[in-house]
């Protein structure tokens, strides 16, 4: 470091990173966790983990539904053919676990290493015609790639992830127009989970190494100019990245900046003319002869492992109310509160609000600690005056104590601040 100052806000950066490291987190706030009887690189979801997806996925679901997307699921295991087929075995099949043979037919499956082959598949089980597309499959699919155990990274870097994987096949005329709504998908989320800070990518050929790709020139020209102009359309500053394109077609990549200024690679758009051609996709167009679609590749969260891991970083665990597994704990003051306590929370429940009852022989000070280290955004408090009054004594996370209220004015004011942060997706 050429100056003092420099290697002292390294420093206190990297004492920052240490307290948002999701995996010290997620064991605190009990999402997920890893067994050495299962596996390494591939996470256990733990109650409260799962609900977190769960709202992310829904949060996605519903985004989707109104951009006309349609819901698939494949199954975890695919014929190695499958993936010969795609080109994947040839680029990928050392990084994929090494296929499963069965005794009596002598075939081999291999884990699904990812899903675009499976929705091809899907796409041919009709005859399509020019009015059907757009076409737009979407799932929510677990993959798994045999990656180094020494390049293991908690939920950055795993065995098993699953997708928000979608594959649009549309003639060449919409291409741009569906690029740009995949676009406009991914700035929602962005906008929803406060990740302000980002820069796009366009990932091109290598222009001096044209083996490591396939396809004809002419169709890389046309995707790359597609993904070009869809950014100008969109005012979008891009940077150029030569040699950095999937080995089928040229994508968009989205880095983030999290709130310590770490840049995150999360959301990818890609155009592919070549698994269309591999797997010989078409549709009779309007002049009744067949054409080949084109496909898009997207995934905006990128991977539900890797994107909750940089949202726990980002935030330092503490997630948009709308999100956070437990909203709320209500905290007797001592054991003879704790059925007042156990009705708040059913008060609660029917607000549709997440709460529970630290009813733990401890003294109040250190249930207020203990729940404000697993960044639970209202604590409320309740003793004799509450139980009498039916209220209770609210303290919010980060702004400490805020009054006395009744307990269907907290419910209703909690409910108005995520309906606030539900409007903006």
């Amino acid at each position: 470091f050429p100056k003092k100052k420099l290697l002292d806000e390294y420093l206190v950066l990297m004492e920052e990173a240490k307290k948002r490291d999701h995996r010290k987190i997620g064991k605190e706030m009990e999402l997920f966790a890893f067994s050495s009887n299962v596996g390494p690189g591939l996470p256990l979801w733990l109650p409260k983990g799962t609900q977190l997806r769960d709202r992310l996925e829904a949060m996605l679901r519903k985004v989707q539904k109104r951009f006309g997307y349609l819901q698939v699921i494949t199954p975890h295991i695919g014929n190695k053919m499958l993936y010969v087929t795609s080109g994947h075995y040839a680029k990928y099949g050392k990084d994929s676990f090494q296929p499963i043979h069965t005794p009596e037919e002598g075939e081999e499956y291999l884990l699904k290493p990812m899903n675009c082959p499976h929705h091809c598949e899907i796409y041919k089980v009709t005859p399509r015609s020019y009015k059907d597309l757009p076409l737009r499959f979407a799932e929510f699919g677990t993959v798994y790639r045999y990656e180094q155990s020494g390049e293991l990274h908690g939920l950055t870097r795993v065995r098993s992830f699953t997708q928000d994987d979608a594959h649009i096949f549309c003639r060449p005329d919409q291409l741009k127009d569906e690029f740009l709504k995949v676009m406009d998908i991914i700035f929602i989320i962005f906008k929803a989970l406060k990740f302000d800070n980002f820069e796009a990518q366009i990932s091109l050929r290598d222009p001096n190494n044209r083996e490591k790709y396939i396809g004809s020139d002419e169709n890389w020209e046309k995707a790359e100019r597609a993904i070009v102009e869809a950014c100008e359309e969109k005012g979008l500053k891009a940077r150029v990245e030569y040699g950095e394109a999937a080995f089928y077609g040229p994508k968009l990549d989205f880095m983030v900046k999290d709130a310590i200024g770490r840049r995150w690679q999360l959301g990818t758009i890609q155009v592919d003319y070549n698994l269309p051609e591999r797997f010989e996709l078409e549709y009779t167009g309007s002049d009744n002869q067949k054409h080949r679609p084109v496909m898009i590749h997207r995934a905006p969260f990128g991977s539900m492992e890797r994107f909750v891991a940089v949202l726990i970083e980002h935030t330092g665990g503490k997630f948009p109310l709308w999100l956070t597994p437990d909203q709320v704990a209500v905290l007797p003051i001592s054991a003879k509160f704790n059925d007042y306590a156990q009705q708040v929370v059913s008060e609660l429940a029917e607000k549709d609000i997440r709460a529970f009852v630290d009813d733990r022989n401890e003294k109040i000070g250190r249930k207020i600690r203990d729940n404000e280290l697993k960044r639970i955004p209202y604590l409320l408090v309740v003793g004799e005056k509450e139980a009498e009054n039916g209220e209770v004594s609210v303290r919010k996370q980060g702004e400490g104590d805020k009054g006395s209220m009744k307990i269907a004015t907290f419910a209703e004011n909690l409910n108005a601040e995520v309906e606030e942060l539900l409007k903006e997706w």
